[in-house]
Order: structure tokens, then C-alpha cells, then sequence
């Protein structure tokens, strides 16, 4: 009788929106190979993203690059952080190819201990590089330059939506 009830309250309510961000970036597809200009073996400048369908009522985004597979894909036994933004702007569509950030963007430090993008540089075998966006109902206080682990405490209850695109790179 319950699960009839709430059934029948789900048919009442109508149908509910949800939002579904996508990433993408035009220099690599999803699971596929970074190019070498954005890695330690070529220029070392962050790739061009793209994203779209943020939720309604988000007030600023966040992007995390981080390596799950460090330092070797077969024992990996830490997340290596390439890139940390926060406060971009809820209405920004994308970063351009090692270009300037939007206005307001504010950075973190990567785990070179230094704001900024870092790109992929495995040591061994082909390594994951995710990309995270996160929207969040906030624009959140100066941070200064914090750390993954930081940000994503800062963000806690407040993630409305998120995004992810998943690179790989191996050394040639």
C-alpha cells in the first residue's frame, strides 16, 4: 500500500527537470589521449574545455585535474592534483587553450605546491587525468591557494551538479 502511495504521489508531482552538465574539450575525446602539447613533453598548457547544461541557480563552478593512477596505474597509491579553480563564473561556457582565466576565476595550488595548470608527466604506464566541474549554489570566500582537499571540503552541501571528462597520457 505504501509503494502504491508513492507511486502515485511521483505520477502527481509531474515530471522533474534535471539538469546535466556536460564537459568536453576539442583537443582529446572522452577516455582518449591527451595531446603532448598540454604535457611535460610539449608545451605544458591546459587544454581547451568546453561545458554546458549547468543547473539553475548555480552561482559560481569549480574544476579539479587530478590523476587517480599515481604513480603507476597497476599500484596506484595516491590522486597526483594537476589544476584547481574555483569562483569561475556560473555563466562561463568554457576556458580557452592555455588562456586567460574569466574574471573572478580564483586558483588553488596544484601538488607542485604552485597555483596553476601542471599537465600530465607519469612516471610509468598510461595514467587517467580526470577532469571534475562542479557547480555550486555559492561563491565561495577567498581561499587563498587551497588544495584539492581543501576546496572540496569548501564546497561540502553546496555541489549542485558536476561534470567530469577523463583524458589519458603516456610518455611517448
Amino acid at each position: 500500500m505504501l509503494r502504491l502511495l508513492a507511486l502515485l504521489a511521483l505520477f502527481l508531482a509531474g515530471p522533474k527537470e534535471v539538469a546535466s552538465m556536460t564537459l568536453t574539450s576539442p583537443a582529446f575525446q572522452e577516455n582518449g589521449s591527451i595531446p603532448s602539447r598540454h604535457t611535460c613533453d610539449g608545451d605544458d598548457v591546459s587544454p581547451a574545455l568546453q561545458w554546458g547544461g549547468v543547473p539553475a541557480g548555480t552561482k559560481s563552478l569549480a574544476l579539479v585535474v587530478a590523476d587517480p593512477d599515481a604513480p603507476d596505474p597497476k599500484a596506484p597509491k595516491m590522486t597526483w592534483v594537476h589544476w584547481v579553480l574555483y569562483d569561475l563564473p556560473a555563466d562561463a561556457q568554457g576556458l580557452p587553450e592555455g588562456g586567460k582565466l574569466p574574471d573572478g576565476t580564483r586558483e588553488g595550488n596544484n601538488d607542485w605546491n604552485k597555483p596553476g595548470w601542471r599537465g600530465p608527466c607519469p612516471p610509468v604506464g598510461r595514467h587517467r587525468y580526470v577532469h571534475t566541474l562542479y557547480a555550486l549554489d555559492i561563491v565561495l570566500p577567498d581561499l587563498g591557494h587551497p588544495t584539492r582537499a581543501k576546496l572540496l571540503t569548501a564546497m561540502e552541501g553546496h555541489v549542485v551538479g558536476t561534470a567530469k571528462l577523463i583524458g589519458t597520457y603516456q610518455h611517448p
